[in-house]
């Protein structure tokens, strides 16, 4: 999928939890959102750093802290907000803001909407990906029960579309609406607000 990109943005962020939300089967969205999304353990450090080297200049008395992977994350956004894609070695996330895919307070999808859609598919189809999270998010406003069955709806809504493009049954759905959790900007300002009201897509990236 080729986004109109106006800013990348490097950055390297230590994958420190290791619960797995992958794995579950239902076809949509949980009732009972718990887990954050994104939140794979990674490989062990890949290299060992001996403490007693001579060229390893520690104040006296320091010692090391254990070893953590680094995973290197790629954002690119296009100059609206509108899309965003995060690639990492483990995983690709699309953020697509709600107001390009539905109209204020509803879960239906417009044609243009369902194009965005199938052009991720087209890259979850290159990527050979075989599990995909559909996460719904909204803002703060309004109640939050509203926000949860309102998120639940539109990540339902993305991920028929998506089943619909893809047409492989041997693809496995988390579908979840987090509703005001998780918020991805500052929920005090319309701007924010606006990119906190989105649904996301990720998948596996391709060992190959």
């Amino acid at each position: 999928m080729t986004l109109p990109t106006t800013r990348v943005v490097w950055a390297a962020a230590t994958v420190l939890i290791v619960t797995n939300v992958y794995g579950i089967t239902t076809a949509h969205a949980d009732g009972t959102p718990s887990v954050p999304p994104g939140t794979e353990a990674t490989a062990s450090a890949p290299v060992k750093v001996d403490p007693n080297d001579p060229d390893l200049k520690l104040p006296e008395g320091a010692t090391l802290a254990e070893p953590k992977v680094l995973d290197i994350k790629q954002v690119v956004e296009d100059e609206g907000g509108e899309e965003r894609r995060e690639d990492t070695n483990v995983d690709i996330k699309f953020a697509l803001q709600a107001e390009v895919l539905f109209s204020k307070d509803s879960a239906k999808l417009s044609d243009d909407s369902k194009a965005r859609i199938a052009a991720i598919a087209d890259e979850i189809k290159k990527q050979n990906a075989t599990r995909i999270r559909v996460f719904g998010f909204t803002d703060n406003l309004g109640s939050s029960a509203h926000g949860d069955v309102l998120s639940r709806q539109r990540a339902n809504a993305v991920q028929d579309v998506l089943d619909d493009e893809l047409n492989d049954a041997n693809i496995t759905y988390e579908v979840r609406g987090y509703g005001e959790q998780y918020p991805i900007a500052d929920n005090s300002t319309e701007t924010g607000r606006k990119k906190n009201r989105r649904v996301e897509v990720s998948f596996q990236r391709s060992a190959g």
